[in-house]
C-alpha cells in the first residue's frame, strides 16, 4: 500500500455518492487520505468570475492557526464564485483540507483547526484520515494541487456543495521516525474528485464547516 495514498482513499472506503441533498442526490461517502482531498471537477454547475482569483487564506482566518510546514504545499488553483456564501463555503472547504494535513503533521485529531472547519460526517472523515496516517507512522510532504472547483447552494443558502479535483502526483508519504520520503510513480491513483457539503456555523458567525465528504478515487475526470 502506498503511504501517501492510503489515508484518504483507503481509510474510509465508503461507497455512497455525496451531492447536495436539496439538489437531488444522496448521502455521505469517503475515500483515502492522500486522494480524498485532491480531485477537481470538470463540469461547472455555476458561473464563476474569472476576474476574481482565489487568494490564499490568512494564517488565522477564523482566529485558528492553519499554518503548515514549508514542505507541505497545498495549492488551491480555483476562482471564487460571485455568490458571497458560496465563496465563503469554498474558502471553508480549502481550510478543511488544510486542517486535515495540519492534524497529520501534528500527529493529532485534536487540533483546533479540525474542529473549527469540520462537523458531523466531515469531522468523522477528518479524524479517520488523520488516524490512518498516525497508525501508519507517516506524515506527508510535497505539493498537492486542487482545481476545477464548482459550487451550488440549497434554496435557503445555508448549505453549499463544493466539488473539486486533486492531483497528488508530487505529494508523498514520509515516515515520521526516519524522515524517509516514500515516492511513487505518477498514476491514476493520484487523482481524486471531492464533493464536500459545507454548512454555515449556526451562530451567525461567518464560518463554514464540512459536514459530509465523498471522494471518488482514481478519478479519470480529474486526470
Amino acid at each position: 500500500m502506498k503511504p501517501h495514498r492510503l489515508p484518504f482513499a483507503a481509510a474510509l472506503a465508503v461507497t455512497a455518492t455525496l451531492l447536495l441533498t436539496a439538489c437531488g442526490n444522496g448521502d455521505s461517502g469517503s475515500s483515502t487520505p492522500a486522494q480524498a482531498a485532491e480531485t477537481p471537477r470538470k463540469s461547472a454547475t455555476r458561473a464563476v468570475d474569472p476576474s476574481e482569483p482565489s487568494k490564499p487564506s490568512q494564517d488565522k482566518p477564523d482566529g485558528v492557526d492553519i499554518t503548515l510546514p514549508e514542505d507541505i504545499n497545498l495549492v488551491f488553483d480555483w476562482t471564487k464564485p460571485k455568490d458571497k456564501n458560496e465563496a465563503a463555503a469554498m474558502d471553508g472547504a480549502a481550510n478543511f483540507i488544510r486542517s486535515i494535513f495540519r492534524g497529520v503533521d501534528k500527529g493529532t485529531t485534536g487540533d483546533a483547526a479540525v474542529t473549527t472547519y469540520a462537523t458531523s460526517g466531515g469531522l468523522k472523515y477528518a479524524t479517520t484520515q488523520i488516524n490512518a496516517y498516525i497508525d501508519g507512522g507517516w506524515t506527508v510532504t510535497g505539493t498537492r494541487r486542487h482545481y476545477d472547483a464548482t459550487t451550488r447552494s440549497t434554496s435557503n443558502g445555508e448549505s453549499v456543495e463544493v466539488a473539486f479535483c486533486s492531483d497528488s502526483t508530487k505529494f508523498y508519504g514520509k515516515e515520521t521516525k526516519t524522515g524517509k520520503v516514500l515516492k511513487t510513480e505518477p498514476s491514476i491513483k493520484d487523482f481524486s474528485h471531492f464533493d464536500v457539503i459545507m454548512v454555515k456555523y449556526p451562530t451567525g458567525r461567518d464560518l463554514w464547516q464540512a459536514a459530509k465528504v465523498h471522494v471518488e478515487t482514481e478519478s479519470a475526470r480529474c486526470r
